[in-house]
């Protein structure tokens, strides 16, 4: 039986699409009236530099996560003042797309209703720990998580054991009583049943394909939860 339930956040909990598109616009709008770049040289020059930390790190950890990084790296690459715009930059991105994340339809009544039944829901995310935490909040699902795991604090990312490991740390339960509900297949699906944990597979409100080598949720919304536990 499931004794906790761990979710991934991004394109599970809210549209990362959507959040980032905004995210984007707001960088972009500060770039052109600062430095009169267009939106397209903002979007090009924030491609390239995400290539380039990438490279520079060489690992998947969260620092690949960083938009500061990311931001600095674009300044460096217009040969433009770091300060103040650098944290400018960073604040006008994570700023707007928090305040356009669109919550996943039915996730806060199924959290509702796991808490009714004693489970213990956490969090586990390839991201830094400061931005899901103010997301998490703008979301209105904090009085809901009951521990947090991001690759900021494993050192790794999905789809890696010790990431999963924590996870079962911290939920207190074994690994087979832990389900695992995320949107990528080989990060959050087939990381989390090789660790031992019940990998489910949210599809985003979108049919699964036919061949479904996973269990499957199309949409939070009614859930039969004990059903779900079993």
């Amino acid at each position: 039986m499931i004794k906790a339930v761990i979710f991934d956040i991004d394109n599970t909990l809210y549209s990362y699409e959507h959040s980032h598109e905004y995210g984007m616009r707001s960088l972009a709008s500060y770039c052109n009236r600062v430095f009169g770049v267009s939106e397209e040289e903002t979007e090009e020059c924030y491609k390239r530099a995400n290539k380039i930390m990438m490279g520079r790190i060489g690992s998947e950890t969260a620092a690949m996560h960083n938009r500061l990084m990311r931001m600095q790296c674009m300044l460096e690459l217009w040969d433009k003042p770091l300060f103040p715009h650098t944290v400018n930059m960073y604040d006008r991105y994570w700023n707007a797309s928090i305040e356009h994340s669109l919550i996943s339809p039915g996730i806060i009544r199924f959290m509702q209703k796991l808490k009714e039944r004693g489970i213990r829901i956490g969090i586990g995310t390839d991201m830094t720990a400061h931005i899901q935490f103010r997301r998490l909040e703008f979301l209105n699902l904090s009085p809901y998580i009951d521990f947090i795991v991001t690759s900021e604090e494993a050192g790794v990312e999905k789809p890696h054991y010790h990431f999963f490991d924590i996870c079962v740390e911290k939920a207190g339960v074994r690994p087979e009583e832990c389900a695992f509900i995320g949107d990528n297949v080989k990060k959050d699906i087939e990381g989390a049943w090789e660790s031992g944990l019940k990998g489910i597979w949210y599809t985003q409100e979108k049919e699964p394909p036919e061949h479904r080598y996973f269990p499957t949720i199309r949409s939070f919304r009614g859930i039969d939860v004990d059903e779900f536990l079993k």
